[in-house]
């Protein structure tokens, strides 16, 4: 057979790339081909399915804090994840981070940056923010606005939350308090009056618009164009092209559940084999017992225990991979 390795990242413990190469291993055990490709919905993880980072720049880091913030450019087209400059991780997780002081401002550096170097298609990459400040910081750090019209500028979602949604719906998740999170609600609908006086654009009723934190609002303010991370990584890696002659597509990710089927990799794989007629098999660490019966999947914490996925989740992912294309062959 020649299986698609088509994967999400595991969070916490393997890169969609090691997730990958894992399953090709298992492919080759068995002489099947196997053709890896790591992919992301947007958020996390996109920058390293676009190609990974080639240049590293330092910027303003989520909590004032500057960072090394790695981000690509090849051939005009600039991707930048904004984890990497303004990310919960780089706050220190939820417990470390500022929820109201925690800023978009690196992001919007390293948009600068990509302009100043004469990137001519900029794509920012949304999820895994520290930040609700409605992109107000990212806006600020860019020195002219007025050169993104001359750029195509796109923003990778992977959420259709409204703008003045954000705070409700993501902030708990970055260490906010009850009473923060109203304040943070009254700020971003300040700022959707503000972007409506000062750019013409009323985010609020932009759909996708409350990604990390209203940055995707601020950023369409600007005249970005939001589009669903999924859509945009699959144009970019040719995903038609790579399942034309496919026999067997393997997908996965960290934690499987309803969100899974809602523009994340594992439900867009799903839909594509499905459309294609092709067969289909999902290997996640976890997987939600509502979701259990929508894809043939192995769970590596009841296949292998908890401790044993979490300690060699590359090993477990090779030999769930075998077990599914054992059967597959029977």
């Amino acid at each position: 057979m020649k299986v698609l390795a088509a994967v999400d990242k595991f969070r916490g413990t393997a890169t969609a790339a090691q997730v990958a190469t894992a399953i090709g291993h298992a492919c080759w055990q068995l002489g099947h081909d196997c053709v890896e490709r790591p992919l992301a919905d947007g958020g996390e993880g996109t920058l390293e399915a676009l190609g990974g980072a080639n240049r590293t720049t330092l910027v303003t880091g989520p909590l004032g804090k500057p960072v090394q913030a790695p981000w690509r450019l090849h051939r005009g087209t600039a991707v930048i994840e904004m984890a990497c400059a303004s990310g919960l991780l780089l706050a220190g997780g939820k417990q470390e981070n500022d929820p109201i002081a925690a800023t978009t401002t690196g992001t919007g550096e390293l948009i600068d940056a990509a302009l100043d170097l004469g990137a001519k298609r900029i794509i920012v990459c949304l999820g895994g923010s520290a930040t609700t400040d409605g992109g107000l910081g990212a806006i600020k750090a860019i020195q002219t606005p007025a050169r993104l019209k001359g750029v195509e500028f796109v923003v990778a979602c992977d959420v259709t939350t409204q703008f003045t949604d954000a705070a409700k719906v993501f902030a708990p998740q970055k260490g906010a308090s009850p009473a923060q999170v109203q304040f943070l609600t009254t700020r971003l609908e300040k700022l959707v009056q503000d972007y409506q006086t000062n750019y013409g654009v009323d985010v609020s009723k932009i759909s996708g618009a409350g990604a990390a934190g209203g940055l995707a609002g601020g950023l369409a303010a600007l005249g970005a164009q939001l589009v669903p991370g999924f859509d945009l990584v699959a144009e970019e890696v040719e995903l038609d092209v790579l399942i034309a002659d496919i026999d067997m597509i393997i997908t996965g990710e960290g934690f499987m559940d309803n969100e899974s089927f809602a523009g994340k990799v594992v439900g867009s794989m799903a839909e594509l084999a499905v459309e294609r007629k092709i067969k289909i098999a999902a290997i996640c660490g976890e997987i939600h017992p509502e979701v259990r019966s929508q894809i043939n999947s192995v769970s590596l914490v009841e296949t292998f225990g908890r401790e044993e996925a979490f300690a060699r989740p590359l090993h477990c992912i090779e030999h769930a991979a075998l077990q599914i294309l054992r059967e597959i062959a029977r």
